[in-house]
C-alpha cells in the first residue's frame, strides 16, 4: 500500500487519484494515518456500496414484488426452481447476448 501526506494528496490530486485507482493509498497528516482511499472499483467488492450509497429509488419495492411473485408461483406449483448450475448457465448466456447486442434489458 502506498502512503501519501494529506498535503501531497491535495497538491498532486490528479496523481493521487491515479494512484488510488491502482492500489489503496494511506493518507497521513502530521505523520499519523488519517484515511485509506480506494478506487470505486475496489469499493464495489466491499460493503461500502450497501452502507453508504443510496439505492435507486423504488428498487427495494421492485425487488420485494419480484421475489414475492416468484415465491407465490413456486408455492402454487405453477413454476419450479432451477438448479444453481442451470440458472447460472442461463444467466451467463443472457448476459453474453446482451453484451453482444450492446444493449441492456
Amino acid at each position: 500500500m502506498k502512503a501519501m501526506t494529506a498535503r501531497d494528496a491535495k497538491n498532486r490530486f490528479g496523481e493521487f487519484l491515479d494512484l488510488a485507482r491502482r492500489e489503496p493509498v494511506l493518507v497521513t497528516k502530521n505523520d499519523r494515518p488519517v484515511g485509506i482511499f480506494i478506487s470505486i472499483e475496489d469499493a464495489a467488492d466491499t460493503l461500502i456500496p450497501e452502507r453508504f450509497m443510496d439505492p435507486e429509488a423504488g428498487y427495494d419495492a421492485w425487488l420485494t414484488a419480484k421475489v414475492g411473485a416468484t415465491l407465490a408461483r413456486v408455492n402454487a406449483g405453477s413454476t419450479t426452481l432451477h438448479e444453481h448450475e442451470d440458472a447460472m448457465a442461463s444467466l451467463r448466456a443472457r448476459i453474453a447476448a446482451m453484451t453482444s447486442r450492446g444493449t441492456r434489458e
